[in-house]
This record gives C-alpha cells, structure tokens and sequence, in this order.
C-alpha cells in the first residue's frame, strides 16, 4: 500500500473525516505533519500544494488535496487503485 502522509491541525474535522475514509479503505498509517505545531511546516505545505487549508494529503507523490478532494476522488473509483499502485 501506498506511503500517506496529510498535513493537518488538532481542531479540524475534515482530517478526522479524511482519516476515517483512508482507515476504512485499509489505510493502516498516515504520516501526520501537524502544521498548528511547528509554522514552519505550514510554510512547507503551503510551497508544496498552493493551498493554505488542512487537510492536503499526499498518497505516494500524488497530491490528492484536501478532505473533498479525497472524497470525490473515492467515490470516481480512483483512491483504491492509487492507495494499491505502490
């Protein structure tokens, strides 16, 4: 499976929501980056995705984007097969 990391803060609902999806798609562990922590990790997500927003969640190298971008993306059919590319 899939390497997952997603940048996200203590108070959001859409990473607890985010979360929830990738567990039941069999997402064992998300490497979770904390922006609310460390600023300095905000201004890496910002360089790397254009977006200010939480969550923005990588599967591999892909940028899937944030919790309704992830959404849509599961319901097209296309998370499962990027989660199983790796």
């Amino acid at each position: 499976m899939a390497a997952v990391k997603m940048y996200t803060t203590l108070v959001c609902p859409f990473c607890v929501r985010a979360k929830m999806l990738l567990k039941q798609r069999g997402v064992e562990q998300i490497d979770e980056i904390r922006v609310d922590l460390n600023p300095g990790e905000r201004q890496e997500m910002m360089a790397r995705t254009g977006r200010r927003t939480v969550p923005q969640i990588f599967i591999g190298d892909t940028h899937v984007g944030g919790c309704d971008d992830l959404i849509a993306l599961d319901q097209r059919g296309g998370l499962l097969p990027l989660l199983q590319a790796a």
